[in-house]
């Protein structure tokens, strides 16, 4: 038998190497021709192969006739003296010997670096050694390439990047479906993975919860997930089952990135004691006025309080008094700019979520009784027919005579009340009150649709899977609310044609759209609200001062509530800048900017209000059973389906047609009772139906 060394043009008995699998492979050529071979692999399988893919170190060549058998030995013969030889080598020693000598060079050159007189096993084991590692050099036949310091080290890191994510879906996908089966059968969670990978897998569900349109994460999520059910809470679920989240966790405030707590303010202390101490830098006497507040006996956050007294014409004399942090409030800074992103207070049954640190917005700037308060007041004249005839923004300090609540003021309305906190101010809310009648006369004549109903209230009880839900009714206080609402209306219409008349820009909120005649009034009966609520848009937010057609106002800008939504905080700012200077803080251009931001936010924080009470909602319904019957009002009905009104819940449902039987019609009285309820996909369904 006789062999030689490297061979340039492989024939038959040549022993070549070519990629497969993206590993060397050995095989031994039977024939040739035409630039093709036909080998026969160490692995006894017979295939054809272009020339081209032969790499650059092919043999040795033996001559003669060789069995099969023998075939097969020799190849073995050789892979094993490569492997060994290929074990003891250090790639990583040739690169740093080569880079930044040369750019690339064959492996004949590599070899010389090592042996005098490299043999082809020594050739093709290097060979091996380099295309493995493809961090340093990369294979451009019949070179290799050597990568510089700067591209290895890239390169490492996305070798170690992506070895990780291996491990990740190596580990999570097992432990993912694990998670699953607890969550739907209950079954025990076993071992959970190694700690870098279960902070991984951790990062990537609550991710994944919070924003389940994130292209980051979307593609490794996919492989984890693979072969579970295609729920579009899955994230929720495996945390939930992690114990990451507790039960009935609000994802809504993880979409909204919003913090429910007080903790976020934690890292602003600095920053909320310098307001405090700006503030009262500036503090004056406060005005000696009987301003009053009306609230629910549960608020904390008071932001609007109000003097009323009749003058001789009839007319009415009505100073509304604002919180007022703008005084102090550092626009700009990153303090500033978290308030900003939190953009509104939410309330909840759980719990109340506040915009400003709770040191500044439940304390040192909320209207408390007794307490010197820095106040933007609103002064405004009516006519003895409500209508107005001036607003005129004045900065003071305040000192409020009493916080008073809807239920002790409600039955001063109504004649009684003599025990109550609200006796002392009598008159001054009973004038309120019949101002209040007149404003919304004014309002409906102006062509304002308004909508009567009083949500229930929801009260939890309990924690974690123990949480029951209660659905009672809401304080019967009509009168009360009425007075505060049409002043609190009054005074943001009032203060946006003030704003208009100077020339100075506001946010506004606005409907510009038309009110056909037949739907102005107020409405109260659930299918009147459905039918006149579908043909008003949604109003925006903008810096022109357009009409709001709903609210039956020629402008309207939101500045009683400071201390709750952002946008008033701006406004106060903008006016009371403007009564100190003669200029307002910011240009038409400057609020402009701020939109964009600020809509995106109040959209995304709006989505926790909208959504989380009526989760908990359909929670009671899930908890009560499907026995129990319930009122329904018909609200809209088409060939496939009804859709009802639970007055005492104040929820709509939808159920078959064919549960309400051939005729239904809008205002109709059914009894109904619910079946299938998914609080987390906010599905709700009739059971069954019966005219009541």
């Amino acid at each position: 038998m006789s062999a030689s060394s490297l061979v340039r043009y492989p024939g038959p008995g040549c022993v070549v190497e070519f990629m497969h699998g993206n590993k060397a492979q050995q095989g031994w050529v039977l024939d040739e021709q035409g630039g093709k071979l036909r080998i026969l692999t160490i692995n006894k399988r017979e295939m054809k192969l272009a020339s081209s893919r032969v790499l650059p170190w092919a043999g040795p060549s033996y001559s003669g006739e060789r069995s099969r058998q023998e075939i097969g030995e020799l190849l073995e013969e050789h892979r094993a003296k490569r492997d060994a030889i290929s074990a003891e080598l250090d790639a990583l020693e040739l690169w740093d010997f080569a880079q930044g000598e040369v750019d690339k060079e064959s492996i004949q050159w590599f070899a010389e670096l090592l042996w005098e007189e490299p043999a082809i096993d020594q050739l093709a084991a290097l060979g091996s050694a380099m295309l493995a590692c493809k961090t340093h050099f990369k294979f451009q036949p019949p070179e290799f390439e050597i990568y510089p310091a700067e591209k290895v080290d890239k390169r490492l890191e996305e070798d170690r990047k992506r070895q990780e994510r291996e491990a990740l879906v190596t580990q999570g996908v097992g432990f993912f479906r694990t998670l699953w089966e607890k969550h739907s059968k209950g079954r025990a969670l076993g071992k959970v993975p190694d700690e870098s990978v279960a902070t991984q897998l951790k990062e990537i569900i609550l991710s994944r919860m919070s924003d389940p349109d994130s292209h980051e994460i979307d593609q490794v999520w996919k492989q984890l997930a693979k072969g579970l059910p295609d729920d579009q809470h899955m994230a929720l679920h495996l945390a939930r089952a992690w114990d990451l989240v507790p039960p009935h966790h609000n994802f809504w405030l993880d979409r909204a990135d919003y913090d429910c707590s007080n903790n976020w303010a934690d890292v602003f202390s600095a920053e909320v004691q310098e307001i405090k101490e700006k503030c009262l830098s500036v503090r004056q006497e406060p005005e000696e006025r009987t301003y009053i507040s009306i609230d629910s006996a549960t608020t904390k956050d008071i932001d609007d309080a109000f003097h009323i007294e009749r003058r001789g014409d009839g007319g009415y004399r009505l100073r509304i008094s604002l919180a007022c942090p703008a005084v102090a409030w550092p626009f700009g800074s990153h303090f500033d700019k978290e308030v900003l992103r939190r953009a509104t207070s939410v309330y909840l049954p759980e719990g109340d979520c506040h915009m400003m640190p709770t040191a500044l917005g439940t304390d040192f700037f909320s209207l408390h009784a007794q307490e010197d308060r820095p106040s933007l007041i609103l002064d405004m004249e009516c006519s003895s027919t409500g209508e107005l005839e001036r607003c005129t923004p004045v900065p003071v300090w305040v000192n409020l005579a009493a916080n008073l609540t809807y239920i002790d003021s409600e039955a001063v309305i109504n004649g009684g009340g003599e025990a109550t906190p609200a006796a002392e101010f009598a008159e001054q809310i009973k004038l309120g009150a019949e101002l209040s009648d007149k404003l919304q006369e004014q309002r409906i004549a102006n062509g304002a649709v308004i909508i009567e109903r009083n949500d229930p209230k929801v009260l939890l009880s309990g924690e974690g899977n123990e949480t029951k839900v209660e659905i009672v009714p809401a304080d019967d206080t009509p009168k009360a609310m009425k007075l505060v609402s049409e002043m609190m209306i009054l005074a943001n219409s009032g203060v946006a044609l003030w704003a208009k008349e100077h020339g100075i820009t506001l946010l506004h909120r606005t409907q510009d759209v038309a009110v056909p005649k037949e739907y102005v009034g107020v409405w109260s009966a659930p299918h009147d609200i459905a039918r006149v609520v579908k043909a008003l848009s949604s109003a925006i937010l903008e810096t022109t001062p357009r009409p709001h057609r709903g609210i039956g106002v020629d402008a309207y800008s939101p500045i009683t509530s400071p201390l709750r939504r952002y946008p008033d905080l701006v406004n106060v700012a903008q006016v009371i800048h403007y009564t100190a200077t003669g200029e307002a803080q910011w240009s038409n251009e400057e609020i402009t900017t701020m939109l964009p931001l600020l809509n995106a936010r109040l959209d995304s924080v709006g989505q926790i209000q909208r959504f989380r009470p009526r989760y908990w909602k359909l929670l009671y319904f899930k908890q009560q059973g499907d026995k129990v019957w319930r009122e329904a009002i018909v609200t809209e009905e088409n060939d496939a389906f009804v859709t009802v009104s639970l007055p005492n819940e104040q929820i709509f449902v939808r159920g078959r047609r064919k549960s309400f039987g051939d005729k239904v019609n809008p205002g109709q009285l059914f009894m109904v009772r619910i079946g299938k309820v998914h609080p987390l996909n906010n599905e709700i369904q009739i059971l069954d139906a019966m005219e009541s």
